[in-house]
């Protein structure tokens, strides 16, 4: 019985030095740091356009510089309806990385933040970002993101040297604009660079208008999403579809505009074989990271409306950092999208990718050498004549969008049959966000 007893208490002690020891490596000693400030690895998904990835890539190294336990992962998906869905995919399987760089406005609401995003709201690293950005990242009173670059804005790019050549000025209507198309197509040039290749470019001439939308009917955001007014019955929204069909029964666009990418028509651009390209400024940086010799021959011009006296900027708020709801590290997430939302971050970014605007951080300032399409939109900052874009003011955008405007822009449909698609296309997602009125 005693050699029993003995060798039972040998045993337990045994087992108690061992939990001891297992206790000090789990905890260590006071002072000693904890596993949240241990070495961990975040993933992030980016978008894989190249100034996407470089912007990214920028911040990571700037961070990591200063927070040498926590390293940073990126991971891509392709844009457009693709990327979209993608992101869709990987939040309803769990699969999703530790941060988000996604939409805001309304793209960002049909991710069903509450469920699959961290609320930022009472985080201190929400004390940079500017009030006019929150709302774009908002969804039912809670804030969900932070800002991940410069603003940007929806319009025409052309080039210089064209306009210059054929004595052409800057339109401010759109009947001017199309005078202009007149005479570069006779000159032999492409008048409106076509990249439908990649369908979502196919929206700017739409998106692009809202300015001009937003002038003719100041309170269609409000009624669109009540479900009072629709496109195909409001003259001021189709007359947006109507301006993208004018475009292609009047033969402005290049033969091959089907098959020709984004990639493609910056090159157009820039070479001056297509005269004009309606896209968002964010093509700025790749085509000065691209063209660097030939940047000073790019300009940038708002959609023109039909009144001279009220000619505006429609403005795109930048993308936004979002932290998976699930991620397993909170803590370095939040300190890494901390600095994203940052003076310093910002200017990290800059340092690879040119401002397609004015940044939304309190103490972020754009670098002197901007670009000169960048210096052709302040003027419309200055003087307040800019408009958010409609998805910064309404939840709804329809997610068959650029399909349609592929087929208005292709003469496959006509601009009123494009408006009403879209609008059955806009009921469908209204329902699924359970908005009142539809």
């Amino acid at each position: 019985m005693k050699k029993g007893r003995k060798r039972a208490a040998l045993i337990i002690s045994v087992l108690l030095a061992v939990g001891l020891l297992s206790g000090c490596a789990a905890g260590g000693e006071e002072g000693a740091p904890s596993s949240a400030e241990g070495d961990v690895t975040l993933t992030l998904l980016s978008d894989n356009t190249q100034d996407a990835l470089n912007s990214a890539k920028a911040m990571i190294a700037a961070f990591e510089e200063k927070n040498p336990n926590i390293k940073v992962e990126v991971e891509t998906r392709p844009g457009g309806d693709e990327g979209d869905n993608l992101v869709k995919t990987r939040l309803s399987t769990g699969d999703m990385t530790d941060i988000i760089m996604y939409n805001s406005g309304s793209l960002m609401q049909a991710l069903n933040p509450e469920v699959n995003l961290l609320d930022l709201t009472n985080e201190s690293l929400m004390d940079n970002v500017m009030d006019t950005f929150k709302p774009t990242v908002t969804y039912n009173g809670k804030i969900y993101g932070v800002p991940a670059g410069s603003t940007m804005a929806g319009g025409w790019f052309y080039n210089k040297k064209v306009y210059e050549q054929l004595g052409l000025t800057v339109p401010e209507t759109w009947e001017e604009l199309m005078v202009n198309n007149e005479t570069i197509k006779a000159a032999g040039i492409t008048p409106v660079i076509g990249t439908y290749k990649d369908s979502w470019t196919s929206q700017l001439v739409v998106l692009a208008d809202y300015y001009n939308v937003q002038s003719d009917a100041p309170g269609f955001a409000d009624d669109y999403t009540a479900g009072t007014a629709k496109y195909a019955t409001t003259p001021a929204a189709l007359r947006s579809f109507e301006k993208l069909q004018e475009i292609f029964n009047k033969g402005y666009l290049n033969k091959d505009f089907l098959a020709t990418t984004y990639d493609a028509g910056l090159k157009m651009l820039v070479e001056g074989t297509g005269a004009h390209y309606p896209m968002l400024t964010f093509a700025i940086p790749p085509l000065v990271q691209n063209y660097a010799d030939q940047i000073e021959d790019i300009g940038f011009f708002p959609q023109p409306g039909d009144r001279a006296d009220d000619h505006g900027l429609t403005v795109w708020m930048p993308g936004a950092a979002y932290i998976y709801k699930n991620t397993e590290h909170p803590e370095e997430a939040k300190k890494f999208v901390s600095f994203i939302a940052s003076p310093e971050g910002m200017a990290a970014s800059a340092t690879v990718s040119m401002p397609t605007g004015p940044y939304v951080i309190n103490g972020a300032e754009m670098p002197e050498d901007v670009a000169p399409a960048v210096k052709d939109m302040v003027p419309y900052f200055e003087s307040g004549k800019t408009a958010p874009a409609l998805e910064f003011l309404s939840p709804i955008k329809g997610p068959s969008l650029p399909q349609i405007t592929v087929e208005v822009g292709a003469g496959i449909k006509s601009s009123a049959e494009g408006a009403e698609v879209y609008d059955k296309d806009v009921e469908k997602q209204a329902k699924q966000l359970g908005l009142e009125g539809w």
